[in-house]
């Protein structure tokens, strides 16, 4: 049956069409979340704008459910659909960069090892996901935090248009003067509105960047998020991102035996310079006298990629936006880590915000931009029979930070958690708006395999 969407629009589609019994279908269907083991009834690998239209217009005219593949990161799987059609769009990969205009275009199967391959030769970046396998859509269009967030804003802030097709299979384009509350709607709305085909993204001159990663025993976890905290309130320089984190001691030279496969609290850093700058900026934490240190400085397309999560997981994440962190705030955070699943690259992170972020918490929206803290618990492990258990830590380091969260959160930092986390992800007034959007551009719900925002009453 691989000639069924040729005959629906044999002239439009030029891709590749995977069903059950085919050779590649078992690994075009997998995600990276491994807890996800779904069986569409069809994978339309498309390869141009007009096979997302012949696949969108087939998927709707037979009344099947359509899921947007791209990078596939996304923690609730919602690439991949049982018994129903997959629009792939990863063989749709190819980055333009215009050096001159600073512009770089993007289809809409791209991830962002694409772009960062594409724009470090040029000395031009912009905020994208902090692994390399991460699709430039979803980040994108749900907000797009990133290791250079707080220097440049989010990855939708360096938005100029998206070329999107709708569920009728129109292909529209948004911009900042044509469909402009759709464009508005797409600084976050994420997949809601309809297939991003491509974007054209904003870019800034990056000659080098540093990474750099100090390791204590777990135990010295108050202490060393405290002083963490205490760095960033003082006025920390834009340029330095990163979180303090629990974690696994690797197995890497730098780490002391005595911590390989132990809970070890760490912290991260990312400095958009060099790494005598990032020195200089990371001071405090140095002083500390951490028992592993690596500092490296390199590339941005090589620091994207340097802390790629590993791929074959399950998966659980979940997070809090935080309007203060207190002492008290910061105790609860630790005693919690005890129940991460360790060893395995499960982390429980604690991110600065601020700067660029918050600046920009008007524009779009996006109102935990405010926030300037945000735990992260990220959620890995092997065997099934671990599932309750890591689920349960997430949630409850979520909870225990309930005092002192702002009650709005970040999509893309989590799964399936209901429709009232899905309105606390942009507040009920924006919710309404985009819902009117989503109501002009798919009222019928067709895109709904996400962070389902409902069409507006009535359409």
């Amino acid at each position: 049956m691989s000639d069924v969407i040729e005959h629906a629009r044999p002239q439009d589609f030029g891709g590749v069409v995977l069903q059950q019994g085919d050779a590649a279908y078992d690994e075009a269907r997998v995600v990276f979340n491994a807890m996800i083991d779904k069986r569409p009834a069809m994978i339309a690998q498309c390869e141009s704008v007009a096979d997302v239209q012949a696949a969108v217009r087939y998927g709707v005219e037979r009344g099947l459910e359509i899921a947007v593949r791209s990078g596939g990161h996304g923690v609730a799987g919602t690439g991949v659909t049982d018994g129903g059609l997959v629009v792939d769009l990863r063989r749709m990969n190819r980055v333009e960069v215009d050096p001159d205009a600073r512009l770089a275009k993007v289809q809409g199967g791209a991830t962002w090892g694409d772009v960062d391959r594409a724009c470090t030769p040029h000395g031009l970046a912009t905020t994208g996901g902090r692994v390399s396998t991460t699709g430039v859509a979803g980040l994108t269009l749900g907000g797009g935090s990133g290791w250079l967030e707080r220097k440049w804003g989010f990855a939708c802030d360096a938005l100029v248009s998206v070329e999107l097709v709708t569920a009728d299979g129109r292909i529209v384009v948004a911009d900042e003067n044509q469909n402009t509350e759709l464009f508005w709607a797409l600084h976050g709305g994420g997949g809601n509105f309809g297939v991003a085909s491509s974007l054209t993204l904003r870019l800034k001159p990056l000659s080098t960047t540093t990474l750099g990663l100090l390791l204590w025993p777990g135990d010295a976890g108050p202490d060393i998020v405290r002083a963490y905290r205490d760095l960033f309130e003082a006025g920390a320089p834009d340029a330095l991102g990163g979180g303090a984190l629990y974690l696994t001691g690797p197995p890497e030279d730098f780490v002391p035996t005595d911590l390989q496969d132990k809970l070890v609290i760490g912290a991260a850093a990312v400095f958009a310079g060099t790494e005598a700058e990032l020195r200089d900026a990371f001071a405090p934490m140095f002083a500390l006298k951490p028992d592993g240190v690596m500092v490296a400085e390199m590339p941005y397309d090589e620091l994207q990629s340097a802390l790629d999560d590993p791929p074959g997981y399950r998966n659980y994440w979940s997070a809090e936006h935080l309007a203060s962190f207190p002492d008290p705030a910061v105790d609860a955070f630790c005693n919690r880590a005890a129940d991460m699943p360790c060893p395995s690259p499960s982390q429980q992170l604690v991110a600065p915000w601020g700067g660029e972020v918050r600046r920009g918490a008007e524009a779009w929206p996006l109102p935990y931009r405010q926030a300037p803290w945000v735990i992260h618990p990220f959620g890995l492990w092997e065997d099934a029979a671990d599932d309750a258990r890591g689920i349960q830590w997430a949630r409850d380091v979520c909870s225990d930070l309930q005092e002192w969260a702002t009650g709005y959160v970040y999509l893309n930092f989590i799964g399936n958690e209901g429709q009232n986390r899905v309105i606390a992800g942009y507040g009920e007034e924006n919710y309404r708006r985009l819902a009117r959007v989503k109501c002009e551009y798919d009222p019928e719900n067709v895109f709904h395999l996400n962070q389902n925002i409902e069409p507006g009453w009535p359409c």
